[in-house]
């Protein structure tokens, strides 16, 4: 085995002093430049837990930057004390993902609207369809000048079908229209197909839409590693839902099993009890019986689990852009994707991976085994996959880029 020697690391984020207080500020350090009275951002986004994983490197710069940063998310899986122990304040967000029902909704919105009234931020950033649609109501009622809405895919809206479905996404239309409307609003957008879809339904101007190619990947954690010994492992790691691909790529493995193709898969990963396409944990542990794949379930140390892969597949249905591939890419991992947005990013079919069609087990088994087949073909493709995410995803790259945006709306606000 070749160890992987490729692009330089970045540095790791500065020590920040722990709290155990939710609500209490962290005193500016002298690392950073303070101001006079500090401005205050909030950072609005459906789930604590997402907000560790997607938007922690960019609430260090602002907190760095001498910014009073306000995070407000649903805490689902006890991220609270940790966000804190950044130098961060924490707000819990009634928000229940998945719920139409009215009470619920608009329980949230008022939420919404009583923080911003209370804490005044001069500047709100809103991630996921919930947080964009009502975190923008509540800044329109409180006069809040500044709005960032950040749309990281259209998920389960895009795929609902029936009556249900054709009244969320007019809804939903309409809402995001209002979202965008103000002069001091922008839009990220993590693929141009997102991007352009929401231009050319004029949902948003194109002065106003920004992309942004995901939240970047840290280049020093997610570092390169010689692929460990024995039978190839194909890795899967993501929220276990059906429209993640989990159960084409179980039928996949199955097919390569018949063929007498050696691999293991390892799934990571939770249901998510808020999305109607949940896998159930009965069908996982079904399948760990059947030993189809090995369940892993949540892990911290992503990083870790990936450099003892040989192969990252996810054969999703609609994405943003996937964390999860970003990190694969930087620590030279092979790709199995679907092409579809948001995987086009991260995948070059050929290149640092391969893209299949969507909800084609038969087309996933066959480009699951050209790799796993062939560790010639996965070394190469772990080096290309490591220069793009050197050249093209690197976190601080993605952070420097959207604060741009922050100090564009700010002004003579920004320090």
């Amino acid at each position: 085995m070749i160890g992987l020697r490729i692009g330089a690391r970045l540095e790791s984020a500065s020590n920040h002093k722990p709290s155990n207080v939710y609500n209490s500020w962290v005193k500016p350090s002298s690392a950073r430049k303070p101001l006079k009275t500090p401005i205050r951002i909030a950072i609005v986004t459906n789930a604590d837990w997402y907000f560790w994983s997607h938007r922690l490197a960019l609430a260090r710069a602002l907190n760095q930057a001498g910014f009073e940063v306000l995070v407000i998310a649903a805490e689902e899986r006890g991220y609270g004390e940790k966000i804190v122990g950044e130098g961060l304040r924490f707000l819990p967000l009634p928000v229940v993902r998945g719920s139409t029902r009215p009470f619920t909704e608009i329980n949230t919105v008022k939420h919404l609207i009583g923080i911003y009234r209370r804490e005044r931020p001069e500047l709100v950033h809103h991630v996921a369809v919930k947080a964009v649609i009502y975190g923008s109501i509540a800044a329109r009622v409180t006069g809040t000048p500044n709005v960032i809405n950040a749309i990281a895919g259209q998920g389960y809206l895009s795929r609902a079908v029936g009556l249900k479905g054709m009244g969320l996404r007019s809804f939903a239309r309409l809402a995001y229209k209002f979202a965008f409307a103000g002069n001091r609003t922008r839009g990220i957008f993590q693929n141009p197909d997102d991007l352009n879809a929401f231009v050319r339904s004029r949902v948003v101007s194109p002065d106003k839409a920004v992309l942004i190619r995901g939240s970047g990947v840290d280049l020093g954690t997610f570092a390169p590693a010689p692929e460990p010994m024995g039978v190839p492992r194909i890795v899967f790691a993501s929220r276990l839902l059906w429209s993640k691909g989990l159960g084409e790529l179980v039928e996949a493995k199955r097919l390569l099993d018949d063929q007498g193709i050696a691999s293991r898969l390892l799934v990571f990963g939770l249901p998510d009890e808020h999305n109607p396409e949940s896998v159930a944990l009965s069908q996982i542990h079904a399948w760990e019986r059947e030993g189809v794949l090995e369940w892993g379930g949540n892990r911290s140390d992503m990083a870790s689990v990936l450099q003892d892969s040989h192969i990252v597949a996810l054969p999703s249905y609609s994405e943003g852009l996937p964390k999860i591939l970003l990190e694969a890419a930087a620590v030279g991992r092979p790709i199995v994707a679907t092409d579809i947005p948001g995987c086009r990013e991260i995948v070059r079919d050929q290149l640092n991976g391969l893209l299949v069609p969507c909800r084609d087990p038969a087309a996933l088994a066959k480009a699951l085994r050209v790799l796993l087949t062939s560790s010639s073909v996965r070394q190469r493709m772990g080096i290309a996959g490591r220069e793009i995410a050197v050249m093209e995803f690197g976190e601080s790259g993605v952070v420097a880029k959207t604060l741009e945006i922050y100090r564009e709306l700010l002004g003579p606000h920004w320090p």
